[in-house]
């Protein structure tokens, strides 16, 4: 099973939001870059990934899960962007920041410490559980 980072501004929607949305989960809407736009299409229910908080945080803070497969983003007027749903599922023990991703060597290849602008990202299996070690958090 693959497992994903949802990228958000705090200030946008944050990790609070998420949670707030409850077990139904929310739309990952307003995605406008076909590369992240993609990865969705491939996300299959049940699926966990990352929530992250970027701008001024930049850290990991909890974990999402896939509840409803690619479709239209409701906030697209032209038809060709489409999203997933996602609810929360539990908070990080401790929260990852970007710059400890930096400096562990097991996720320097990790897509966040090399492309932190997209939105959407892939990540592997080793890197789901060296976050997690990171965390102090149990999947």
């Amino acid at each position: 099973m693959a497992h994903w980072l949802f990228k958000s501004e705090p200030n946008t929607w944050s990790w609070d939001d998420q949670v707030a949305a409850g077990k139904s989960g929310t739309e990952w809407d307003g995605v406008r870059n076909y590369q992240a736009r993609n990865m969705m299409r491939q996300m299959k229910k049940g699926e966990r990934g990352f929530f992250y908080h970027s701008v001024n945080e930049k850290q990991i803070v909890g974990i999402v899960e896939v509840v409803a497969t690619a479709h239209p983003d409701s906030t697209d007027d032209s038809g060709k962007w489409e999203c997933v749903n996602i609810r929360a599922i539990k908070p990080l023990t401790s929260p990852v920041s970007l710059d400890m991703a930096k400096e562990t060597e097991a996720l320097g290849e990790m897509v966040l410490v090399n492309n932190s602008r997209l939105s959407v990202q892939p990540v592997t299996d080793a890197e789901w559980a060296e976050v997690l070690k990171l965390a102090q958090t149990k999947a």
